[in-house]
Order: structure tokens, then sequence, then C-alpha cells
């Protein structure tokens, strides 16, 4: 528990229900990180920055403090406007501290709504009440903010190999005094080696992903204790406002921070599930090439962060032995995302309503894929919305042949990077199930092929039932289907699971299979 004593004056004022010019309930609640101190009295909570310089983060004075403070607020409104209310200055007379200007200005205090700390998603995550509709919800979310995220030339410039070098040098200069204390020389070495090869050799995906326009002001320190849902909304706050290079990045960062914490929380279905709603819905599949990297950063700097509060006086012994157990597991997350991984492609076929996205989500789920549909993939390459129903143009064989040719090349990007990728689509043509199997034996990448099957009239049934899905089939094109079905070859034989996906006991031991299923290339 936090000895009053050890506090900041203005703070241990802070605690006393006289200090506010409104009700208080008590006790007042006192929340501190290694930057930050908040402060939270029923209705409203009060949030200070700490007087402290780490080079990268600088609140050292009032007028720095005062700065931030406002940019907390105007960056904020971007993701959770509803929650901040603005900025308030504290002055001192005599020795006493007080919201206002009658006096000595000694600080500011950023004002916001208090809402129930069972709604930020780290709290509902440890009671046991997310899920995994609620992860899809926050890629949603996530989406519609980088949507409206601004970039510019400027902005863009951060995304160079020079500048993400910069930052990411001075993530292991200022950890170096934590080897011995919380992670060792090797996580260290290693983990340091991997950023540093992995920039050098990869910068021409640097390059693609500033001339996408993918640079943008992003949050920068997205994990589940920045993301509430507050009257039944996902509001995304408490972003970067100290430090553009921590802000000007790419939106794979952002998702990174948000992959990483799910993970580090041993939910990967649910990082999983997260990251299948964002790409799906931003179609940026190719952006998982960056994500490996910057999912060892993120978790480094949780690490990095941490481990600032094994410094820190004014906290208590047991808190910063917490804190450095907290900060080794981060180094080593951060470490583990450097080892090599092997890629694979899964490709799932079957007729319109046979089940094939349904169990390629459970797929994915289950073996940490990443799930490329190409009913997403057409509408974004025809430029509509994936609820928007195409019209004629979208599935001109033109279409259908960009479709599936945009499949397979976002595939094998990611799958080289050491992405498991379910590759989802009807695969009706040997031509199209050739040129999967082509690539997995050019390039030495594990292949599976899963024909969903169900009875015709589950499918005419399914089709009939379907809404709110982006797939566009209907049940009048079920026939034509089942003409232009091309029976799988010998060679194809051989990659093929069959599948009937109204008999749920089968699903369990398909994944058990495709978990321990060797080499088949």
């Amino acid at each position: 528990m936090q000895n009053d004593t050890n506090l900041p004056e203005l703070i241990q004022q802070m605690l006393l229900p006289e200090f506010y010019p409104h009700p208080v309930t008590m006790p007042i609640e006192l929340i501190q990180t290694h930057a930050s101190i908040v402060l939270l009295t029923g209705d409203i909570a009060y949030k200070l920055k700490k007087s402290v310089n780490f080079g990268f983060l600088d609140y050292s004075t009032v007028t720095k403090r005062q700065h931030f403070c406002e940019e907390e607020v105007r960056l904020n409104q971007r993701g959770a406007k509803e929650l901040y209310l603005g900025v308030l200055p504290i002055s001192k007379q005599g020795d006493k501290y007080q919201f206002g200007n009658e006096g000595e200005i000694v600080d500011h205090a950023v004002k916001m709504v208090q809402f129930p700390q069972l709604a930020l998603l780290s709290n509902m995550f440890e009671s046991g009440q997310i899920t995994t509709s609620d992860l899809e919800e926050v890629g949603q979310a996530v989406t519609l903010f980088h949507a409206q995220a601004q970039t510019s030339e400027y902005i863009s410039s951060f995304g160079t190999v020079a500048k993400i070098r910069q930052s990411i040098d001075d993530n292991y200069r200022q950890t170096e005094k934590y080897v011995g204390r919380a992670q060792t020389q090797q996580q260290y070495t290693e983990t340091k080696a991997y950023t540093d090869r992995f920039l050098l050799e990869h910068s021409q995906l640097f390059l693609d992903r500033i001339a996408g326009g993918f640079i943008r002001e992003c949050h920068g320190d997205l994990h589940l204790r920045n993301i509430c849902r507050w009257q039944t909304k996902i509001l995304l706050f408490d972003c970067i406002e100290f430090n553009e290079p921590f802000r000007f990045v790419d939106t794979m960062y952002d998702v990174a921070f948000a992959v990483m914490d799910l993970e580090a929380r041993g939910r990967k279905d649910l990082a999983n599930r997260f990251l299948n709603a964002y790409v799906e819905q931003t179609g940026d599949w190719a952006g998982l090439q960056v994500l490996p990297m910057y999912l060892s950063r993120q978790a480094y700097v949780r690490a990095k962060v941490t481990s600032f509060l094994l410094d820190d006086r004014g906290i208590s012994s047991e808190d910063r032995a917490a804190a450095a157990e907290i900060a080794g597991n981060y180094y080593r997350q951060a470490w583990e995302y450097t080892r090599s991984k092997q890629g694979r492609l899964i490709m799932i076929s079957g007729l319109s309503g046979s089940g094939k996205s349904t169990l390629g989500k459970q797929i994915a789920e289950s073996l940490n894929g990443v799930q490329i549909r190409s009913d997403a993939v057409r509408k974004h390459l025809g430029g509509i919305s994936l609820l928007t129903k195409g019209d004629d143009s979208l599935y001109t064989p033109e279409m259908t042949a960009s479709t599936y040719q945009q499949v397979l090349s976002l595939g094998a990007k990611i799958a080289t990077q050491g992405f498991t990728v379910i590759l989802d689509a009807k695969y009706d043509r040997q031509s199209l199930r050739a040129a999967v199997i082509d690539l997995a034996q050019s390039e030495g990448i594990q292949l599976d092929i899963i024909y969903c099957m169900a009875p015709e009239n589950v499918l005419l049934d399914r089709l009939a039932q379907r809404t709110g899905d982006i797939a566009d089939a209907t049940v009048d094109l079920l026939a034509s289907q089942q003409a232009a079905w091309e029976d799988f070859t010998l060679v194809e034989e051989q990659y093929v699971m069959k599948i009937d996906t109204t008999v749920d006991s089968l699903i369990q031991p398909l994944l058990t299979e495709l978990a321990r299923s060797k080499r088949r290339t």
C-alpha cells in the first residue's frame, strides 16, 4: 500500500476531500505510473504529470507540464472526447494548494470524467468479462481512429529507417543499466541484434509503408489500460502527447501494442481476434510484414517504462520488487518475439455456405493465424465498404482473377515473415489451387488444403439466412457454383483434408491435427 508520507505535499492535500470544489467519494483513490499520478474522486478524475525527465519524456518544469496537459486534452479528443473536460491550473498560497490562479501557479491537472474502473478493458480482462466480440469491436474502433488520423510529409518522415532506428536505439541505451536487474545479457544482446538486422534487411518495407500513407498521427500507447467501454462505446484514451516520434508512427505500431498486451496476459486467442478484425477492416494485410519487429519493440517499451519504477524512491520496496518481476516478463516477451518462426499456408476451399469462413476463424484462433477472406479482398480492390453489396462489376472474371492473385500475393508475403496464413476462398478451379501449390513448393512453405462440405439443404439454408456478413453470395448462385466445381487432382489430394462442417465433433480433431501436422511440402 502507498505510504502517504512519501508523496509530495500537493498530492497529500489532493487526497483530502476539502481540496475539491465538489463532493468526492472517500477514500480518494491514487494511481501512479512512472510519469503520472491520477486521483479518482468519484465523478471526476484528475491527472497530474510528475516532475521527471526521462529524455524521451520531459515534464521537468511547470511550463512543460502545462503544455503537455493541454496537448493531452487536444489529442485525446480524437478517440475519447467524451472523457476529457479540460486543464486546470493548481496554485499555492502559503502552505495551501488549490485549483485556480489565486497565488503562485505550481502545476496543472487534466480534468476528466471518471468512468467505473471496471470499464477499462484491462479490468474487464481481469474479471473475466472480456469477450472475442469486444476485441472485434476494438479492431473496428482502431480502424476508424487510424482512418481519421492525420498524415503529412512531415509526419511521414518519421517512418524512415533512420528515425525508427533512433527511437529503438534510445530504448536499448536507456535500459542497459537494467541488465542483470530485470533482463539478462543474452536477452539484451539478441533482442537488439534482431531489430538491427530487421531494419537493415527490410528497408524497402518501410519505404512502402511511407508511400502507402501508413505513417500517421497515431495513438502511440494502445494497450488495454488505455481502452475502455464507456456507455456502450469503445474509447481509446491517454494517447502519447509528450513525444512526436512515439506518436508519428506506422499504424501497425498501434496494432502491435494491443496484440502484445493481450499476448502478455496469456490470451493469444483474443489478440488474434483483434488482429484479424483490424486487418480485414483496413485491408492492410501487407502491414503484417513489419508487425513482428513492432511486437518486440512494444514489449520492450513496456519493460523499459516498468523498469523506471525500480529507481523511483516514491514507491514502496514491495512495489519496486513487483515492478522488477513485471519488467522481467516483458523483456522476456520482447526477446521471444525475435525467435524465428516457420510460416505456413492453409487453403480453405468449398462452395458458398459450406462454412469456410467460420472454420477459418476457428483455425486462425487455434493456430494464431491470419485469415484472408477473398470476399474482403475483393471489396477492398473494388473500393467499397465490406458490408456494401457489390454490383456486377465486382464479379467479372477479371476482378475474380485479380482477387485470387491478391489473396495469394498477400499470403506469400506474410507467410515468409513466419505467419500461419488461412487463404479463405472457394478455390473451385484447379488452376487457382495449382497456383497456391506451386508457390508453396517453390518457397518451401507448408501447405494444407481444407475442403469444407455440407448437405445441399444446409448450403441453401445458410445462404438464405445469411445477414450482416461481407459475403454477397445468394441462394440462386449455388447451382452455377456446383456446375463449375472442378474436382481435386491426385496431386492436390495429398494436401486435402475434408470436413463436414455440420458435424461439430469433427472440428476439434481437425484443429488438433493441424496443430501437430508435420511439413508435407
